[in-house]
């Protein structure tokens, strides 16, 4: 009997944990976007599941379970793209993205992933669960649909809420800024009239581009493949990059759970040259320079270089500066500043010597300065920095410069700010107490519900019927548009046949 019950609690648990098939996408144009998938793949691998994970970034090492595909269409797509001068745009106050830019993007990096060999050969593979990127997923869901999967988002732009907002979750303009706008979601009347149009205006830009990727979907898949709106309205699951203390309180559906910073972890020991590096500055500290993945430091005008040499070479602080470029082209660095093509970010912020951090204002860098409790100097740049920067200025940990009116005496200034001014740590420390305050980890959270997806066939039924309804029939505006039609056809009628008969009868009652 006891042996029975043995084999069959042996065979409960195998089924329960057998491993399954896992294709995730990611068409993100930084590199940033493969961050939490790799985490999460990282998470599912040691309890027996495969990932297969098609991006456009090569790969940077190698994990067993894990296979990383990456054609060549795409990767080539993406370097030609993202090679730009975000930063001189922003500074003669030009969009650092033209609309046809913007425009463009979605259906040419679908293009060229889907006539790429290595993106066909996966309809002949069998998964159990697709994962999205939740920032241009559409030319995925033609994948979803032909492969026949359940599939799920990974929302990596954490403002962003447009794939939320297509499986009925509410978004609304009152307190949901545009994922691209400096403001929060406390906005006064005039901010709520301008984040209502800029939202409609993204929309306006948002369909036409996506009327031509599903033309394109449909001349690599098959004139069969559905319409990309509706595909999208049936994800089972979606893993949304925020959270209430680093990024805004929102109503969520039960297939919707957060997970920002499922990337942070505890620093670690420094390579022994950054450590002798910031040991020569004794107890005065070090300050960190970094615009991370999406934006080249290299690539920046020659005069911003300047600039901040000179702003560097006057603080009585070591810097650590992320630098693209050789330190042999740069021959006015100053002795307080060493530069790295490559530093490790969170071993760095989580030293007991950083005094602050200067960044482009990056999502992940954010969560990440949260995670470690250090102030910001954020100088956006494009896409969601500027609302990343808002957020962190209103909750008292950063400082926001403007790219097109910075000065080396205002950076400076900033620096000394954020230091001297323990207000600025402290609010810094008690949002990192708030991130890590939670009943399971980010990660912890996003293996349960994937793995809640796989175990229920897709968990249709956590779906909210609203993700069916057209925006009138969502804010019941065709039930007030009917209504004024019911009030005005009454009128109409009491015209029509009640006022000659009211008329009739007062000139009976005069004779």
């Amino acid at each position: 009997m006891t042996l029975r019950i043995l084999l069959l609690a042996g065979l409960l648990a195998a089924s329960c944990c057998s491993g399954a098939d896992i294709l995730m996408i990611t068409m993100g144009g930084t590199k940033s976007h493969k961050i939490p998938f790799l985490e999460l793949a990282k998470g599912l691998i040691p309890r027996g599941h495969n990932i297969t994970f098609l991006n456009g970034f090569p790969a940077d090492f190698t994990l067993h379970g894990l296979q990383e595909v990456t054609p060549s269409g795409l990767v080539e797509y993406i370097r030609n793209y993202t090679n730009w001068d975000l930063l001189g745009a922003r500074m003669r106050g030009d969009m650092p993205l033209s609309l046809w830019d913007v425009f463009r993007f979605s259906w040419q990096i679908c293009d060229a992933t889907l006539e790429d060999k290595e993106t066909m050969d996966l309809l002949g593979r069998k998964f159990d669960l697709m994962i999205l990127d939740g920032a241009f997923p559409e030319c995925a869901l033609g994948l979803v649909y032909r492969l026949g999967v359940p599939f799920m988002y990974i929302n990596t732009v954490g403002f962003y809420t447009g794939t939320m907002a297509l499986a009925g979750n509410p978004v609304p303009y009152s307190t949901t800024p545009a994922f691209y706008r400096p403001v929060t979601d406390d906005m006064r009347f005039f901010e709520r009239l301008s984040n209502a149009f800029y939202t409609l205006v993204g929309d306006v830009v948002y369909t036409p581009s996506m009327l031509y990727l599903q033309h394109m979907v449909r001349r690599h898949l098959g004139s069969d493949v559905p319409n990309i709106w509706n595909l999208s309205r049936n994800v089972s699951f979606i893993l949304q990059n925020g959270q209430a203390s680093v990024t805004y309180p929102r109503p969520l559906l039960p297939n919707v759970a957060e997970i920002a910073c499922i990337h942070c972890k505890p620093a670690a020991p420094l390579p022994k040259d950054l450590e002798d590096f910031i040991a020569g500055a004794g107890e005065s500290g070090f300050i960190y320079v970094s615009m991370g993945s999406s934006v080249k430091a290299a690539n920046m005008p020659d005069h911003l270089r300047q600039l901040l040499v000179q702003a560097f070479a006057r603080l009585p602080y070591r810097v650590l500066w992320k630098y693209e470029a050789s330190p042999a082209l740069l021959t006015d660095l100053p002795a307080n500043v060493k530069i790295g093509r490559w530093l490790p970010q969170q071993d760095i912020l989580g030293h007991r010597k950083l005094r602050a951090f200067v960044t482009h204002g990056g999502l992940l860098s954010m969560f990440e300065t949260v995670y470690h409790g250090v102030p910001v100097v954020t100088m956006p740049v494009f896409c969601d920095h500027d609302a990343n920067a808002a957020k962190a200025v209103a909750d008292g940990y950063a400082l926001k410069l403007d790219l097109e009116t910075i000065t080396s005496e205002r950076l400076v200034r900033a620096i000394h700010k954020v230091i001297h001014d323990s207000t600025y740590r402290r609010e810094a420390k008690r949002r990192q107490v708030l991130l890590k305050d939670q009943r399971s980890t980010p990660l912890e959270t996003a293996i349960y519900w994937t793995e809640y997806v796989i175990r229920h066939n897709g968990a249709y039924h956590l779906q909210s019927p609203a993700r069916n309804l057209n925006f009138l029939q969502y804010y019941c505006l065709d039930q007030v548009l009917f209504l004024i039609g019911v009030v005005y056809l009454l009128r109409a009628l009491t015209r029509l046949y009640l006022n000659p008969r009211i008329v009739q009868l007062g000139k009976e009652k005069l004779h």
